[in-house]
């Protein structure tokens, strides 16, 4: 959208619709990891990985049939805010510090903008499904909210 890229390619999971045979933990056991990284803290693209790499669990969508985010829904294990939107606001802290630190940096100040245009689109989506009704970005209250 802010850049000049023409868009994205990588590799995709192959299309399964069982469970792999060959993944050796069974959905009780993944459900108490996933209960446990939430409780820590842990996005929903970090619980991903970590059973991904440390667990050899492929796809949390193949296993239980549904997506990761849908399924910390269903146990009440979601985070207060959604985890696209608290990487752009930890994004925007960093660019403003920056900015602040570095006053001649017109770049950062562009891209600063272009971040949080993004983030209140996302703020418009969310507003009254993940966000309260009056939830509103401000610089300073992102800065508390992210420490």
């Amino acid at each position: 959208m802010h850049t000049r890229k023409k868009g994205k390619s990588a590799s995709h999971k192959p299309v399964g619709k069982t469970s792999y045979a060959w993944v050796p933990a069974d959905k009780s056991a993944v459900l108490k990891i996933i209960e446990k990284l939430s409780k820590e803290g842990k996005s929903e693209a970090d619980i991903g990985r970590i059973l991904r790499d440390e667990h050899g669990v492929p796809s949390v969508k193949v296993l239980f049939g549904v997506k990761l985010g849908r399924l910390l829904k269903e146990n009440s294990f979601q985070t207060k805010y959604p985890s696209d939107l608290m990487s752009l606001i930890h994004k925007a802290v960093r660019l403003s510090r920056h900015s602040g630190l570095n006053k001649r940096d017109y770049h950062n100040r562009i891209k600063l903008g272009h971040v949080e245009s993004k983030i209140k689109r996302l703020v418009y989506y969310y507003r009254g499904k993940r966000l309260p009704a009056d939830w509103k970005y401000d610089r300073e209250e992102a800065a508390l909210l992210v420490k």
